[in-house]
């Protein structure tokens, strides 16, 4: 798992620099908060709004990011103040609180905007019942929310802007239609179980330190379709909260709430949560369980039996999830696989039709959007496969076929990627080969995603028989026969039934 997150590809260094940068912008948004005389309170409420308005927008372009950070305030205002006026009426509260988680998950139908004001909602009420406020304080909080905000924009947008170029994050990849059978709706209803789940039995645990469970359960559903993603992302965070307790006994404990260092690994955590939260859920739930840590030593009242509960809260949390997907309106593995690996085939399929009529002349033709677009999905793709490779899993014919579609996807990718590059080279010309190449590429691609399409059948090496003499025509078609070869062996794992016995297995 170590050397999953440190030897992980990290293309144009963007998770180290995601990383560094968001130190960066919520040290500048404590420091300015507590230099303008707020409390304790006020501050770390200040470093958790920079801290989300950093993690959660992810809009494509740094004008889309602008706009969605300024409009945290009108949705994080609101919530505030809600869950401060109804913290001394539980009834109302747990109501209200069941209600935003809700609305925070439906909130993703309108995109990555939408999905970043969800997060912001949802957390705003969580900090409150974190941090116990009360009407009175609102005044302040408010204040160093927006002060907090401008800061981390200013590291964001002024010191340290960078264009992110890629497409946005895909939300999801399943046919959506009205009613409940829309993704975010059906989520939303999803939530509001795990959530109601949660947020009871988390109160016959701690009257105090019910929230954790509710926060667990919602943040499980983050990036999830299907049953068994949500059951292997359930896993990694309890997992991920037991290390960093563990860690927390060893590290924070002995620290008393000391400051200085606390705010040293404070920072620490950040980094780590934004390095490893796209590529080891598990190291995030790690970073994000030490720094609550910290938080609660520099307020004073960490303990021992504090780290329990939370364990206990975040194993209530896992399960209201885990229930939730498994009885209410279930999505199997099997579906949201397809729906990913359909999104991908017809990817590759776009971008090799742009990569041709780059070849053919055509310099308005880009694929390495496409490309960069296709990286994403499969990403999604390998997040969907990967209850059925995880090492606990004992349906071991599934297995072998799900590493096998892995292998392919990833034979897809890199094909794609030569092919970009090929198309890239500015002396690249027009050959009627390359034509030919592409028709059968579109042909493996409707095989595999039209319903009832036939498996393409072998790939003669003699349709790509080229002269070799190292041009840009000669590479494009050797990445085109790879990609078709590809695509051919792909159709027999896709379209046989999941429960079939793979050949030679």
């Amino acid at each position: 798992m170590l050397k999953r997150v440190f030897v992980a590809p990290d293309p144009g260094r963007l998770r180290l620099r995601s990383g560094l940068r968001s130190v960066l912008g919520v040290g500048l948004a404590v420091a300015l908060c507590g230099l303008t005389g707020h409390t304790l309170t006020a501050v770390i409420t200040g470093g958790l709004a920079a801290l989300l308005a950093l993690f959660a927008v992810t809009d494509a372009t740094v004008r889309g990011q602008a706009v969605t950070t300024a409009l945290l305030p009108a949705v994080g205002f609101p919530v505030l103040a809600l869950a401060a006026v109804l913290y001394d009426q539980p009834p109302a509260r747990d109501a209200a609180f069941v209600a935003v988680a809700a609305a925070g998950v439906y909130a993703r139908r309108w995109g990555p905007r939408g999905h970043a004001l969800g997060v912001f909602g949802f957390m705003t009420f969580f900090v409150t019942q974190f941090l116990r406020t009360v009407p009175e304080q609102l005044p302040e909080l408010y204040s160093a929310v927006v002060l907090a905000l401008l800061a981390s924009s200013a590291v964001r947008f002024a010191i340290w802007c960078y264009e992110r170029r890629l497409s946005p994050p895909v939300v999801s990849s399943l046919p959506n239609g009205s009613g409940l059978a829309r993704t975010t709706t059906r989520q939303a209803v999803q939530v509001a179980v795990a959530a109601a789940f949660a947020l009871a039995v988390g109160q016959l645990l701690s009257q105090d330190r019910w929230y954790w469970a509710v926060g667990a359960a919602w943040w499980i559903f983050v990036n999830t379709d299907s049953r068994g993603e949500t059951l292997v992302r359930g896993f990694r965070r309890v997992l991920g909260t037991v290390a960093g307790i563990v860690v927390g006994v060893m590290v924070v404990v002995p620290l008393h709430g000391a400051v200085v260092p606390a705010a040293a690994l404070i920072a620490v955590c950040v980094f780590v949560i934004f390095y490893t939260a796209p590529v080891s859920y598990t190291w995030m739930m790690l970073a994000v369980t030490l720094m609550v840590t910290l938080l609660y030593g520099l307020l004073g009242v960490l303990e021992p039996s504090l780290l329990a509960l939370r364990l206990a809260e975040t194993g209530v949390g896992a399960m209201g999830a885990v229930l939730a997907v498994l009885f209410v309106l279930p999505i199997t593995t099997h579906a949201a696989t397809h729906a990913w690996i359909r999104s991908a085939v017809q990817c590759v399929h776009d971008c090799t039709t742009a990569a041709a009529r780059r070849l053919a002349g055509d310099a308005e033709a880009d694929p390495a959007p496409l490309a960069a677009e296709l990286e994403l999905l499969l990403g999604r793709a390998r997040t969907s496969l990967g209850p059925l490779v995880h090492p606990l899993s004992p349906l071991r014919a599934r297995k072998v076929r799900a590493r096998q579609v892995l292998e392919l996807l990833d034979a897809c990718a890199r094909e794609v990627r030569g092919l970009a590059s090929v198309a890239a080279d500015p002396y690249a010309s027009h050959d009627a080969r390359l034509a030919a190449a592409c028709w059968r590429v579109e042909a493996a691609v409707q095989a595999l995603v039209e319903p009832g399409g036939e498996p393409a059948g072998p790939v003669p090496d003699e349709a790509y028989a080229v002269q070799r003499h190292g041009g840009a025509q000669e590479a494009a078609l050797n990445h085109l026969h790879g990609l078709e070869k590809a695509l051919a062996e792909l159709a027999a794992p896709f379209h046989s039934s999941p429960r079939a016995p793979m050949v030679g297995s």
